[in-house]
Order: structure tokens, then sequence, then C-alpha cells
């Protein structure tokens, strides 16, 4: 399969888990999903970050309680941005290295950008444990560096001949031969490739470590 910026992000992802195996990270991971744009606010993408630290292990009572205090306010409509930026600095504090991952960063919607971006740089900032790695597409790029000034970025460019070859796999391998002619084969080619290009070339990935400058 080609390597594009999903498939290195699995990777670091799986590597980072195995990693934690053995007792001495913990990692959080999440998908930005545009079919999802509208459930993934930043108070959802916060609180599925919190909900995989702590739930490698028990709960702490402080963090127990902040939870159930935030439900019982307004109606029970749960904990804000503010009580799970306590919440999470308080489940980092204790573990020796934290890795947050987002892939997809280009799919998150443009009004929570910054307020993603900027909790996680607070993040950073307060708990010094902590990595940050995301992934997207180059138009993202500015908006990261604005508040990561001292981020690694490393392209990554998709092979056009292993696409060919992937494509052409999977076209070999359809269920329905007979519905498939030279010259629709040829226009899936070139239509695939053409989009390929216009959307991966040039994704990036950006490791964060502290201090920011």
């Amino acid at each position: 399969m080609p390597l594009t910026a999903r498939n290195t992000s699995s990777l670091v992802i799986d590597s980072l888990c195995d990693r934690a195996e053995e007792g001495n990270i913990a990692v959080a991971g999440l998908y930005c999903d545009f079919v999802s744009q509208q459930e993934q606010t930043i108070n959802n993408i916060m609180g599925a970050v919190l909900k995989q630290l702590v739930g490698r292990g028990g709960i702490a009572e402080d963090l127990r309680k902040a939870f159930q205090k935030a439900k019982k306010e307004f109606g029970g409509r749960g904990p804000q941005l503010a009580d799970l930026m306590g919440m999470l600095r308080t489940a980092i504090a204790p573990l020796p290295r934290v890795f947050i991952c987002i892939d997809a960063l280009d799919e998150c919607l443009p009004r929570c950008l910054p307020d993603l971006l900027g909790s996680l740089k607070d993040i950073v900032r307060d708990c010094p444990s902590t990595r940050i790695f995301l992934t997207g597409r180059p138009h993202v790029k500015e908006d990261v560096q604005r508040y990561f000034t001292g981020a690694a970025v490393i392209p990554i460019s998709p092979n056009t001949d292993d696409i060919r070859n992937y494509v052409e796999m999977r076209l070999d391998k359809d269920p329905e031969p007979e519905a498939m002619t030279d010259e629709l084969r040829a226009d899936i080619m070139r239509v695939t490739l053409e989009k390929i290009s216009a959307m991966c070339v040039g994704p990036f990935r950006i490791s964060t470590q502290f201090p920011l400058h």
C-alpha cells in the first residue's frame, strides 16, 4: 500500500502503543473526521484524550469529583473546556511520558482549530512530559506553526508508482471483471492519480517537544 500521512500516523501510533505496554509511556490518539465534524467539538476532542489517558488505570479521586461536580452544573451539561484542561493536567502529572496523537488535523472544524491548537500548546507548556504528534495537509501548516514555533515539520509525498501499482492490484481483484472496460480502467487510473496528487502531495507531521520558542 502506498505510504500516506494516514499510514504514517497509524505506524507511529502502533509503535507508541507497543511501547506503552512496557508501562513507561501513555498514548492518546484520535482521527479528525470530516463526516463527524459537528460532533468533534473542542470539548469532545479533549474529553476523548482525557478518557484514554485515565482509562489506562484507576481514576484518581480528584478527577472523579471534578467530573461529578461538572455534571451537576447547569443541568448536567458536562465538563467544559477549562474543567477538562484541569483534569488533563491532573491525569498527565504523574505519568513519565505522554504522547497525544491527532491525525488529519485539516479535517477539524475551522472554528475549533484555534482552540484545539491553543489547548495542546497549554498542555505542552504545563506538562513537560507531553509530546504532540499531528498530521494534516499543507494548508494547516501555518496554523500549527503559529502555536508551535519550534515544531519539527516532516513532509510526506506519495510515490506515484506505488499508488498506480496499488490501484491496478485492486482493479485486478474486481469481483465483476465483465463490467470493466479498457476505457473505464484508464479513466479510473487517470482520475485517481489526479485526485491523489491534488490531495496528498506535501502532507506533514509535527512532533512538538518542550520547550516552545
